[in-house]
């Protein structure tokens, strides 16, 4: 599965300085797609199997999709951003895999083994 391309809106009031806000959004759909995508705990022998970054799967940099961040103008009160771009990743990809398959996952990650058991499961 290959996302190419996400679009964001964000209205969080009056903003003063618009890029890092982007960068906090761009950041967090980054960190939302990645646990979507690959990142998965693994365990054998009573314990963690995961022992480092060399296998824990990350989005890299060459999978990074185009991001478009539009900051909605908005004269409502001045309010904060926190981590509003990691949470909407998962269903995003996931509502998108359903209108172009018709199959449902509920299970993270989207990696390969889950898709094609859910596609496999639809037949």
């Amino acid at each position: 599965m290959k996302v190419d391309r996400i679009v964001a809106a964000v209205d969080c009031g009056p903003v003063v300085n618009p890029d890092p806000l982007v960068a906090q959004i761009e950041g967090g759909i980054l960190m939302g797609l990645s646990t979507t995508l690959k990142e998965q705990i693994e365990f054998a022998n009573g314990g963690v199997k995961s022992a480092n970054f060399n296998d824990y799967g990350l989005i890299r940099m060459s999978e990074t999709p185009e991001i478009e961040v539009h900051v909605v103008k908005s004269r409502e009160k001045i309010g904060g951003i926190g981590e509003v771009g990691v949470p909407p990743a998962a269903p995003a990809v996931a509502n998108a895999f359903f209108n172009a398959t018709g199959v449902r996952i509920r299970r993270l990650p989207l990696n390969p083994e889950t898709v094609r058991k859910a596609l496999l499961e639809k037949d």
